[in-house]
């Protein structure tokens, strides 16, 4: 069964509660920079680990000393729903212990 998507204004609210993320077309998005490439391959790793146990994945890019993600629901063809949502806000979490800003 497919996830519904949420309203516009479903989105911005939720927005307005993750400091930092996004709208960026139709996806939810966050760049983060670490302190050097290695921290930021670490935050990749854990990020990964939670996807796999969400069974939720987003476009997730490392850089330097950066992590990008982009997040929508392939399922709801490719709109914002709540489990983009819970991704991110999982990832926030991470992303403090890892000292991320």
């Amino acid at each position: 069964m497919p996830t519904e998507p949420l309203s516009q204004k479903d989105v911005e609210d939720r927005l307005a509660e993750l400091p930092g993320w996004s709208l960026d077309g139709d996806r939810i998005t966050r760049t983060y920079r670490l302190d050097s490439h290695f921290a930021a391959t670490a935050l990749v790793v854990h990020i990964a680990q939670t996807q796999e146990e969400l069974d939720h994945h987003s476009d997730l890019t490392l850089g330097h000393h950066t992590v990008a993600l982009a997040v929508h629901t392939h399922d709801a063809d490719g709109a914002v729903t709540a489990k983009d949502f819970e991704l991110a806000r999982r990832v926030e979490e991470l992303a403090a212990g890892h000292r991320a800003t």
